[in-house]
């Protein structure tokens, strides 16, 4: 990036240049643009600290709502890691402050509290082997309901799967009981020969191990998933309207509040703190691991919003660091 260069601009073309939709980026520059516009006309964007990116979400509180909040946060954190990685800034002052609002977000003290033996056996009231093996996906890896969409059969090593799966990703290959997220996924975009209907929101692509409860209620769906004509083969499909059909960010949402509300966990007039959505088993995933764990790297790799330095540090030390904290520390919710 030469001197002259706007850095807002500058990121907003690699945007586009990595697939990102208009609206997105325009997205993008209205959050950009309005940090811009809280600094000091002679600060430059690559000289901000971690104080002014404070100051600024202080700014939003109370006038925007805490979901607004936090992903005005988030394009902040993606813009200085992009321009940090790319060489064009020296650091990301959003580091600290993304740490900050995890900790906030994770120990929300207005979020339903369900304890694992709760959740266990709201797992184990499950019948259908869909329905089972989507959300002990979603609590036991912390991903997000597109991600899970998001899957084809080659992102996952299931080891005496009943039925053939084909060739696996180059990532999975000797490492059976294991599934890979892409951060490649983009509305819109074609991916593996399918043209996907949601984004996967994740930093780095993130390999997942897959522990022995997973592994049996992924196999148990195997065994009844419909044919699909999709040359990408997607790992959860329909089984009702749209049979063999890639399954949606709508289906899983249905999904999942149904059977909540069956548990007394859903009501439509009630507030995010008070429901039980997709995007609840990734705060249960994130609180529950962590305090087993103690090692928030771990826990926010395998969610894959991670930076850089520490996604190097699990990747480069998989079998040996995640894989075994992982399996020592996930909760049991099918066990009886």
């Amino acid at each position: 990036m030469s001197e002259e260069e706007d850095p807002i601009e500058y990121f907003l073309e690699d945007m586009g240049f990595h697939g990102r939709s208009r609206r997105t980026r325009a997205a993008y520059e209205r959050v950009l643009r309005d940090f811009r516009a809280s600094l000091d006309d002679s600060q430059d964007l690559d000289s901000v600290s971690h104080r002014d990116c404070l100051a600024y979400i202080a700014t939003l509180r109370g006038d925007a709502a805490d979901s607004t909040v936090a992903s005005y946060a988030a394009y902040l954190h993606r813009f200085y890691a992009y321009m940090n990685e790319v060489g064009a800034f020296e650091e990301n002052p959003m580091t600290l402050v993304m740490e900050e609002l995890d900790e906030e977000i994770s120990t929300d003290p207005n979020r339903r509290d369900i304890s694992i033996e709760e959740m266990a056996s709201f797992v184990q009231s499950i019948g259908h082997p869909l329905a089972k093996g989507v959300i002990v996906l979603l609590l036991k890896t912390g991903m997000r309901a597109g991600e899970a969409c998001n899957l084809d059969l080659r992102d996952l090593n299931l080891r005496d799967a009943p039925v053939p799966t084909g060739p696996v990703r180059p990532q999975l290959e000797g490492r059976p009981n294991t599934l890979f997220v892409s951060n490649e996924p983009v509305q819109d975009a074609e991916i593996n020969g399918e043209v996907r209907e949601t984004s996967n929101k994740r930093k780095r692509e993130t390999v997942i191990p897959i522990d022995d409860e997973l592994r049996r209620v992924l196999i148990d769906w195997l065994a009844i998933r419909p044919d699909t004509s999709s040359p990408a083969n997607p790992f959860f499909t329909n089984t009702s309207r749209n049979w063999g059909h890639r399954l949606t960010g709508s289906n899983v949402h249905h999904l999942v509040t149904t059977r909540a509300s069956e548990q007394g966990w859903y009501d439509s007039g009630a507030g995010a703190g008070d429901n039980v959505t997709p995007h609840y088993f990734r705060h249960f995933f994130t609180t529950h691991l962590r305090d087993r764990t103690g090692d928030r790297g771990i826990v926010k790799y395998l969610r894959g919003d991670v930076a850089t330095d520490i996604i190097d540090t699990y990747t480069h030390n998989w079998g040996d660091r995640v894989r075994d904290v992982y399996e020592a520390n996930i909760y049991s919710l099918l066990d009886e």
